[in-house]
């Protein structure tokens, strides 16, 4: 049976009830696991204000830390102890971010670790905070040497549209109904369920009439902007009334769905392997942690005029069968620099986590 979204509240007192501390483990998606959206709600909401001004850095460091377990619930540690990461209960990391280099000291870069950033403003009292997976923080380093992502090779054959994987990964099948909802009022980018997860069969369906669609480029920032017209065409196809992009993975949350547009013959997959068994950071479907191998992958290649891009092929995968069908390229991920420049807007309220 499905479980219905907690209520940020919900999470915190079930939290304050369990007596755990912040360095008791919890399992992915389980019911005291707050997924990265609520914990970034949460955290925003009870740290916005909280006036820092004048501490020296170890202070400020204690003492965001210790707002931080208030807002979620644990009991203050008598000291705070060297981990890594220095949340390990729910798997994430602090840094408070006057200025808009990232440095992260002396550790790599976790995939599927939080980073929790925490922003105050000229005068000492915080303004924002925002909740960011690894696997996506590493998509502001844009001088490469920060880490070389996994890569595949698009290889096509024949047909236009191939629907890669017969059927979902075992965990899907036992959860899936019978996907004949034809329209969503939930948005793209809410929690999955058992009752509004489509097959994969039928996502394939929907999505091969995509091919020969075309949509306008526009000018500066062009990957951008082809992604999210892409996405926006995808979210129309599958039935959704709005289209939503929350600039986290996978695109379109409520459907377990990764889309990537190629104009090319290279696959980029960032820090994670779409075949990985690692948890994905989403409340639990079935009593079971759904992992990034349950994730679907939509590839559409396309053609550009420099203008249109027009959609010509569309293959649908699980990550589970990705590398059956997608040869991996050989190499391996490197993490060698630690300093990360953070977008000009990054803790704008209206802003997306990280640009895709």
């Amino acid at each position: 049976m499905n479980r219905r979204a907690k209520t940020p509240s919900e999470y915190v007192n079930a939290i304050r009830a369990s007596g755990l501390s912040i360095y008791d483990p919890i399992e992915v998606g389980s019911a005291l696991w707050i997924p990265s959206k609520e914990l970034e709600r949460i955290l925003h909401e009870e740290l916005a204000g909280f006036n820092t001004f004048g501490m020296p850095p170890r202070t400020r460091s204690k003492e965001v830390k210790t707002r931080v377990c208030l807002a979620l619930g644990y009991p203050v540690p008598s000291n705070f102890k060297r981990t890594k990461p220095r949340f390990p209960g729910q798997d994430f990391d602090t840094y408070v971010q006057a200025g808009n280099n990232l440095q992260v000291w002396n550790d790599k870069i976790t995939a599927t670790r939080r980073y929790v950033l925490i922003r105050p403003g000229a005068d000492g009292r915080i303004t924002r905070v925002k909740v960011v997976a690894g696997s996506d923080l590493a998509l502001l380093d844009r001088t490469g040497t920060l880490t070389q992502k996994y890569q595949a090779r698009l290889t096509t054959r024949e047909a236009l549209t191939e629907l890669v994987s017969q059927c979902d990964t075992e965990l899907l099948r036992r959860c899936i109904s019978d996907g004949s909802q034809q329209c969503f009022t939930a948005s793209p980018v809410d929690y999955p369920s058992c009752d509004t997860l489509l097959p994969i069969a039928e996502a394939y369906r929907r999505l091969a009439a995509l091919i020969a669609k075309t949509f306008v480029e526009h000018g500066a920032g062009q990957e951008r902007n082809r992604d999210a017209a892409l996405h926006r065409l995808v979210c129309e196809a599958l039935g959704y009334r709005d289209y939503k992009d929350d600039g986290r993975f996978p695109d379109v949350k409520h459907q377990l769905l990764e889309v990537k547009l190629q104009l090319e013959g290279t696959i980029d997959l960032g820090l994670i392997k779409p075949s990985s068994e690692e948890a994905l950071d989403v409340p639990q479907l079935i009593g079971q942690t759904v992992r990034h191998c349950d994730v679907r992958y939509a590839l559409f290649c396309g053609e550009s005029n420099g203008r249109v891009v027009r959609l010509t092929r569309m293959y649908l995968t699980t990550g589970q069968d990705f590398f059956t069908r997608f040869p991996q390229c050989q190499g391996k991920v490197l993490n060698k620099k630690l300093q990360l420049p953070l977008p000009m807007n990054f803790f704008a309220a209206d802003a997306e986590s990280l640009p895709h």
